[in-house]
């Protein structure tokens, strides 16, 4: 038998093996089913993926809110089928409108989607629906069949060099992220939500509102790269047909608490908060931090608390700013910094201040797997207490046209001087009672609210223009 058929063999032969063990209980169907991961395992893969979350996207902070979603969460869990699993809840802090859960029972909702909902039922039925995923271990169950075909790709690489490139996967925390359930995965975790909310004393009929708001919703712009909560869960006229099928006419006696959740949500900042940085005429500000540069012509940004990402539209070269916490000298952050760069061949370094900071600068050709070696600066700008690192990326061969531009972006790191840039602040919701006479456009009308957000606010409180809102009820506005 030749090396590379009796290994195969060895791979196949394990697979099957596997295959005949990794079979496990569903929690909620009670049907055997292929999981290749314990318990432990989720709950482990589940701590990991939160801290990459919560780096990455950020937690609103604001510890009541916090507070107030993870009691309406917990409140749901001694009824789920899945009691003794530890929840976590949380409120992302990115306009976006989703909510997503990862395994273990860490579940998240954005404060755009918190802007998008108008009572605590519908809170509830969100959150009963991401913990029907959980229950039901969906992102587990499609992570064992990826695994799966990752074994299959091994076994190629095996016997194919062609095959080995395509042997990897993503991170976790990536693939949950944007992962993609089934139509028969959200038929289930809708029916899970209904039953969970409803076992909470929350009317799960308010699920369908939530459902014709996401409908009518505009696209949002946002920085941030998190999908929606459409794309992420897809909405189809099955979906909601079944939905209607599932709530009962004695539900409308169980509580909606309207009032009592948008008093929760009053002053919630409300679309991109420009504290956390903007982009306005070709300069990236950033309030908080206080600091600004300039922005190629034409380039897209991309900012999150982690990092800001300024790239070249035709993803020929991109800039990338992180900001650290360091009394570390600079030359030697450099050279911790420069040890990320494998195999990079050190072409110049340089010293020059920029704009009064000090700073140091590198200038390496990094070799890649595949195609041609990168062209990479990396600039490191001691700032008070922080060091800015810039990292400046093309390939070798387009370094004459696009590092001097990159290099210009760099040098015009600066202090935020201007008190307009240095106050400027969010918008943030505002609930008012009206009178019951006006209408809503009126009503935006009086509070001066710009008229760019109507459209936008009134989905977000499922009120028509021309429609008067009662005076018994609460609405959102802005300031």
């Amino acid at each position: 038998m030749k090396r590379t058929s009796r290994v195969t063999w060895v791979v196949v032969s394990w697979v099957a093996v596997l295959l005949a063990v990794a079979c496990a209980v569903n929690p909620v169907s009670g049907k055997k089913e292929l999981m290749l991961f314990s318990e432990q395992q989720e709950i482990a893969m589940g701590q990991e993926t939160d801290q990459a979350i919560r780096q990455q996207y950020g937690i609103y902070p604001d510890k009541e809110l916090n507070e107030y979603v993870d009691r309406i969460g917990q409140g749901m869990v001694p009824n789920s089928h899945r009691p003794k699993l530890k929840h976590h809840f949380a409120v992302l802090d990115t306009p976006v409108v989703n909510a997503f859960a990862a395994p273990g029972g860490y579940i998240y909702v954005t404060r755009g989607i918190l802007a998008l909902m108008n009572s605590e039922a519908e809170l509830a039925a969100v959150l009963g629906h991401e913990m029907g995923h959980v229950a039901a271990r969906h992102s587990m169950a499609q992570m064992s069949g990826q695994m799966l075909a990752q074994i299959g790709l091994v076994v190629g690489s095996i016997v194919s060099k062609d095959i080995r490139k395509f042997a990897g996967l993503a991170s976790i925390a990536t693939q949950l992220l944007f992962l993609k359930f089934s139509r028969s995965d959200e038929y289930q975790a809708d029916a899970l939500g209904i039953r969970y909310a409803r076992a909470a004393q929350y009317s799960p009929g308010e699920m369908l509102r939530f459902f014709s708001a996401l409908e009518n919703m505009s696209a949002e712009s946002s920085s941030q790269r998190i999908p929606t909560f459409l794309s992420t869960h897809p909405m189809t006229k099955d979906r909601i047909a079944k939905v209607k099928e599932q709530v009962s006419s004695a539900d409308v006696r169980l509580a909606v608490k309207r009032n009592d959740y948008l008093q929760r949500i009053d002053g919630m900042v409300y679309g991109d908060n420009p504290r956390q940085g903007f982009v306005e005429t070709g300069v990236f500000y950033h309030p908080e931090m206080a600091f600004q540069f300039d922005v190629p012509n034409g380039w897209a940004v991309e900012n999150t608390p982690m990092q800001v990402v300024v790239g070249e539209k035709e993803g020929r070269a991109a800039l990338l700013l992180q900001a650290e916490t360091s009394g570390q000298d600079l030359d030697a952050y450099l050279q911790a910094k420069a040890k990320g760069l494998e195999q990079a061949k050190l072409l110049r370094t340089a010293g020059e201040a920029v704009n009064g900071f000090t700073a140091r600068h590198a200038w390496f050709q990094v070799p890649q797997q595949e195609g041609e070696p990168l062209a990479v600066r990396l600039s490191c700008i001691r700032k008070g207490g922080l060091v800015y690192s810039f990292v400046a990326l093309s390939t070798y061969s387009t370094a004459n046209s696009f590092h001097p531009v990159l290099g210009r972006s760099i040098e015009s790191f600066r202090a935020v001087r201007d008190p307009k840039i240095l106050n400027r602040g969010p918008e943030r919701l505002s609930v008012m009672h009206p009178d019951g006479r006006q209408t809503f456009q009126t009503l935006l009308t009086h509070a001066g609210v710009d008229r760019s957000h109507w459209k936008q606010l009134s989905v977000f409180n499922s009120l028509s223009l021309d429609a008067v809102p009662e005076a018994s009820t609460l609405v959102k506005m802005l300031r």
